[in-house]
Parts: structure tokens; sequence; C-alpha cells
């Protein structure tokens, strides 16, 4: 009986309750095993959340860039990444810094 889970020892008791020659002692050792056994139970599952959120200061910084310059293409580059939830290297952020120090300098 050591390999049965505890949902199949119910349903070998469910069974053998059902046979009429059966003895009652045995019926009794099944009970007394499953009830000796752990309930166990599954814990729901957590809430799912984006692969990827946008940050927000990255998208104020995209669209004040593109607010003085409208035609920077690295900048239209790094909107169309930022807004197909891509996410932007070290390198692209470094460059959204700086071309924002350039506007916010003029």
């Amino acid at each position: 009986m050591g390999s049965l889970s505890k949902k199949q020892l119910i349903g070998l008791y469910d069974k053998a309750s059902k046979i009429q020659g059966l003895s009652p002692g045995k019926l009794a050792t099944l009970e007394a095993n499953i009830k000796r056994m752990p309930t166990r139970y599954k814990s729901e599952k957590p809430e799912p959340k984006p692969l990827f959120e946008k940050d927000e200061a990255t998208g104020k910084m995209i669209g004040d860039i593109l607010s003085k310059y409208p035609e920077h293409k690295r900048a239209l580059f790094l909107k169309a990444k930022y807004d197909n939830n891509e996410p932007l290297s070290t390198v692209e952020m470094d460059d959204l810094r700086r071309f924002q120090k350039m506007v916010a300098g003029k």
C-alpha cells in the first residue's frame, strides 16, 4: 500500500465497500491507512504578470526628444522599440540620456 496515493486508496475503498463478502476488518484497515495519510492541497497559481513593463521615464525622454526633433532617426528607432515592448539595452538608454541632455541644453 505504500505506493498508492490517497486518492487511489479512496477509490479502492469505494470499490471494496461494494463487495459483500469482504470482512469489515480489511475495510477498517484500509480506512485507517487513508486517514493516516496527509491531505495535500495545491496552492493557487500566481497572477500572470507581463514579461516587460514599460518605463514611463523612458517614454517621456523619447517624447521630449521627438517633440524638439521629430525626424531624429535614432529616437524614432528607439520609440518603435519602446512601443513594441522590447527592452532597451544599456547602450540605447545611454544614447537616450545623451540626446536628452543635448535637447535640454539647447
